[in-house]
């Protein structure tokens, strides 16, 4: 019973809050102004539009004559007798009389110019709605009158919530002998294993299918219902007639206006075709181009991923601007308010957006690191997952996935490992420092030996190693070797294997590093023999192997 009152207050309460369906009443009779010109009045009694005054008379305006006809209706009305309507030809036009008493002229003047009726038509027509207005205004004080509209409006709510009820039933059945017809169906379409059709979207689709029937079927039912209930009560009945003749006139409303809209609807659809033909064709062309299937000079293949989005949105941009004046509603002032507020939130939102566009693009195309290098930005190193419009996306030695912004990256420096090599691959550094009596042809020999024995370091090109300084108390040695980015080792396992066989080498020849410092000499040899290379708990690679 809850859902069918909900549906039934669903259903009503467009209906209720459009104001051309209901214009508020006041007292039992009001005088309306004609949305259709402004000089023009009507005269209304009863919610019943009685005549519409669109001249003035003897001096006297529209609006006025309207005023006064009212009151000398109600007047009239408080007199007794038989409150008999007539119609009565003067000077002026004809008089429309109560006992024969004048309530109102309707002159020549008054006849709407966009319509064929004469002056004899309107002054009858005036006269059999007034008959019927003061009629429901007799009725509407009645109480027997009263008591059965109530009861007819009871018989009639009670039957139309029955109605609801029993199509709701109805679409329960019928939905449940839709899906087993489709299981059904599905099973006679299935060939050599395979379902023609799937019993799921098929439900699904009936599902839909009942739903929008059931609920198009219950707003025909509470209008039709509210038509009644209204029509009961000579206070209302003027809406209850007018409800059906309104419903419809909206429809047809919609229908024409979407009718209307068809040409610019189809032409923007057709824009927006070629716009999706012409993102297709982008597709296939730059995944050539990154695959290396064809070679243009503009495009880097690296670079081919971030160019094919940054043309896809321009293309979609431009068939937007080409298509907005097509658009339905694209003229009328809602859709001028939202673009202007949309513009309105850009302009004051998207000044770090578009920094941070721009950034992206930079560092893209001046290819300052690609996916796959390993680079040190913002005080991190990393292999490049990722470079995005707005942000970089590395991973470290630990396995941790840093963002970083491209402004920030951009406004710092980039040390690039990788470029240095050919091919994959990136470079790998070692600064040791050793004192001036051990000879640096033996300190050169020593750094490519612990180089060529680390894994993962390749021995084409060799290592290479220079001084870069000398110091006060020792000169400097940078060593710089080649390492494969393919191989399951990251980076920072790398250099900590080479400097662990840097120390072996150097161990093995009794050679002492002082590396960071080095001041003075030790009273003895700041190295560890091969015997002491093992101590506990650290194993022999002969046990670890076991």
């Amino acid at each position: 019973m809850r859902r069918i009152l909900f549906a039934l207050l669903f259903a009503v309460f467009p209906i209720l809050v459009s104001a051309e369906v209901l214009p508020a009443p006041v007292g039992g009779a009001v005088v309306a102004a004609s949305p259709a010109a402004l000089e023009s009045q009507e005269l209304v009694f009863f919610h019943r539009k009685v005549f519409t005054f669109r001249s003035a008379l003897m001096g006297i305006s529209a609006s006025d004559r309207a005023k006064r006809a009212h009151a000398r209706i109600v007047d009239q009305l408080a007199l007794s007798g038989d409150h008999i309507v007539t119609v009565q030809g003067d000077l002026f036009g004809f008089q429309i009389r109560i006992d024969g008493a004048t309530s109102f002229v309707v002159t020549p003047a008054d006849l709407n110019p966009q319509r064929e009726d004469t002056l004899q038509q309107i002054a009858d027509h005036s006269a059999t709605v007034l008959r019927r207005a003061i009629a429901e205004s007799e009725e509407s004080r009645s109480l027997e009158s009263l008591l059965r509209a109530l009861g007819l409006a009871a018989l009639a709510t009670a039957a139309a919530a029955a109605l609801v009820w029993l199509s709701s039933k109805a679409r329960r059945a019928l939905l449940t002998h839709l899906i087993t017809a489709t299981a059904t169906q599905t099973e006679r379409f299935r060939l050599a294993g395979l379902h023609g059709l799937h019993q799921d979207r098929l439900s699904y689709g009936a599902h839909l299918l009942l739903l929008l029937v059931f609920r198009v079927l219950v707003l025909v039912l509470v209008v039709e219902w509210l038509s009644f209930v209204l029509r009961c009560f000579a206070f209302t009945r003027a809406w209850g007639e007018t409800l059906n003749d309104v419903l419809v006139e909206l429809i047809f409303r919609m229908l024409e206006a979407t009718a209307g809209s068809l040409p610019g609807l189809l032409a923007a659809v057709l824009i927006f075709y070629l716009a999706f033909l012409a993102t297709r064709a982008t597709d296939r062309f730059f995944t050539q181009v990154r695959n290396r299937q064809i070679q243009v000079n503009w495009v880097d293949p690296d670079i081919a991923t971030p160019t094919r989005r940054i043309t896809k949105v321009m293309v979609w941009l431009f068939a937007l601007a080409m298509a907005y004046p097509y658009l339905p509603g694209s003229q009328t002032e809602a859709f001028k308010g939202l673009s202007v507020l949309l513009g309105l939130m850009l302009s004051l939102g998207a000044s770090s957006l578009v920094g941070q566009a721009a950034s992206g693009l930079i560092l893209t195309y001046g290819r300052f690191y690609r996916k796959g290098e390993f680079v040190r930005v913002s005080d991190q190193d990393g292999s490049v997952v990722d470079l995005g419009m707005f942000t970089t996306r590395i991973r470290t030695a630990l396995g941790e996935e840093l963002s970083i912004s491209n402004a920030t990256i951009l406004g710092g420096t980039v040390r690039n490992y990788s470029r240095a090599v050919q091919g994959d691959g990136f470079v790998l550094g070692v600064k040791v420092t050793i004192g001036y009596d051990t000879p640096w042809r033996q300190v050169h020999a020593m750094l490519e030996q612990a180089a060529l024995r680390t894994e993962g370091v390749l021995k084409d090109p060799p290592p290479q190693v220079l001084q870069t300084a000398l110091s006060d108390w020792y000169p400097e040695y940078q060593l710089f070797c080649h390492a494969l980015p393919s191989e399951t080792v990251p980076r920072a396992v790398v250099l900590s294997a080479l400097h662990a066989h840097i120390q072996d080498v150097f161990n093995e020849y009794g050679v002492q590093m002082m590396s960071p410092q080095y001041v003075d000499d030790p009273s003895t040899p700041k190295w560890v023999p091969r015997s002491r290379w093992y101590p506990a708990p650290a194993k022999p690679p002969a046990e670890n192997s076991s």
